[in-house]
């Protein structure tokens, strides 16, 4: 991939979790099916030129969902990944407080 300046995007690595909840995936699996039916509800809405504020409304209510399965993951994360990480000590360790000082970062804008 290029970007406008023409060099290169690095592409993340794609990575495994460790351990995944079966019931936090279904959970989450849910709420991103529920959600791809907001955004359709939202794009209806402009379509039909919706009255601005009630389609930000759902854009809010659309965004707190996303949320809510990125609380999920991050949750799955710290208890399954990094706890492993962390008991395994060394660079392993080092390497994931870094990941979950920039995905607390992140999650806080």
């Amino acid at each position: 991939m290029s970007s406008a300046a023409g060099g290169h995007v690095k592409q993340p690595v794609a990575r495994k979790a460790v351990a995944v909840d079966s019931d936090v995936k279904e959970r989450n699996r849910k709420r991103l099916r529920r959600l791809e039916g907001q955004i359709r509800g939202i794009e209806k809405m402009v379509d039909d030129n919706r009255y601005c504020a009630d389609i930000m409304t759902q854009i809010a209510a659309a965004h707190e969902a996303l949320r809510a399965v990125g609380r999920e993951l991050m949750r799955n994360q710290i208890k399954h990944c990094a706890t492993s990480a962390i008991n395994a000590g060394g660079k392993r360790a080092d390497g994931m407080y870094d990941e979950l000082v920039e995905m607390l970062y992140k999650a806080a804008r």
